[in-house]
């Protein structure tokens, strides 16, 4: 692995982290003050974390100019099929299985944060990496 894509995923990871304290954090607050079943604590907070996600990682961590509604349909067809796996699969341990509800949003959380790397890499930025102001504005100063 190259040092630029060694800090791009140093950042994707702090990214991610930020983003789990604000999903954990969500879900923690929605859990303790309503009497919602984990579904319904949980999609609010994985919605709030994606946002969070998406925004800081087309920015900074790949540093990306492609359109934006382009870019946040991929992501959105990647939570089509993530989301309902999760909030079912999370349901079912939590409420049928009596698994503790917050080590199955961990869990969840660790998914999406591997699978969502990969796919962001290699399908929603791919081609369109390092591409932004910023990255222009790196390039020629390191020139």
């Amino acid at each position: 692995m190259d040092r630029t894509e060694l800090k791009r995923t140093i950042k994707f990871v702090l990214f991610s982290i930020s983003a789990g304290v604000i999903e954990f954090g969500t879900f923690t607050l929605l859990d303790s003050v309503t009497e919602w079943s984990y579904w319904a604590c949980y999609l609010p907070a994985l919605i709030l974390s994606v946002l969070w996600n998406f925004t800081l990682n087309r920015e900074f961590t790949f540093r990306s100019a492609n359109n934006i509604p382009v870019a946040m349909m991929k992501v959105a067809a990647y939570y089509a099929v993530f989301t309902p796996v999760t909030t079912i699969l999370g349901n079912y341990l939590a409420e049928t299985c009596g698994w503790n509800e917050y080590v199955v949003t961990i869990l969840n959380m660790v998914l999406n944060f591997v699978t969502e790397y990969l796919y962001d890499r290699f399908v929603v930025f791919g081609k369109s990496i390092d591409t932004n102001s910023r990255a222009q504005a790196d390039k020629q100063e390191n020139e």
